[in-house]
């Protein structure tokens, strides 16, 4: 099973951006589609973002659209989110995702099932 590893996370004022990045190991992550969720206190985990092993293949929420941008790296192993204009209601721990079917698109995703510790994202004047 592939294991995610989260980096980037810290503290922004609203309005400003950060970049928050998962590693991946024990197993290539280029034909997987990785999800970025994430969960705030107090509220259910919620998906925000994901790209297929096509690149063309990309999913934002309606709270993330036009602010967030998704990427990935195959040669690296790496996913990484670009989080632009961010709002207090950002705030929350970010993890990247799979599900147990290994699905290669983001459309065949209705659940995920693993995600890595994650990296916590404050955003607070």
């Amino acid at each position: 099973q592939v294991q995610f590893v989260e980096s980037g996370g810290g503290s922004v004022q609203p309005g400003g951006s950060l970049r928050v990045s998962c590693a991946g190991s024990g197993g290539a992550l280029d034909d997987l589609a990785i999800g970025w969720v994430r969960q705030a206190p107090g509220k259910e985990r919620e998906a925000v973002s994901c790209i297929g092993s096509s690149d063309k293949d990309t999913f934002y929420a309606d709270s993330v659209k036009g602010r967030f941008i998704i990427s990935r790296d195959n040669a690296k192993n790496m996913v990484y989110l670009q989080m632009n204009s961010l709002k207090p209601e950002d705030t929350a721990v970010y993890s990247c995702a799979t599900d147990r079917y290994r699905s290669s698109s983001c459309h065949l995703i209705d659940e995920y099932h693993y995600w890595g510790q994650g990296t916590q994202v404050t955003v607070s004047s």
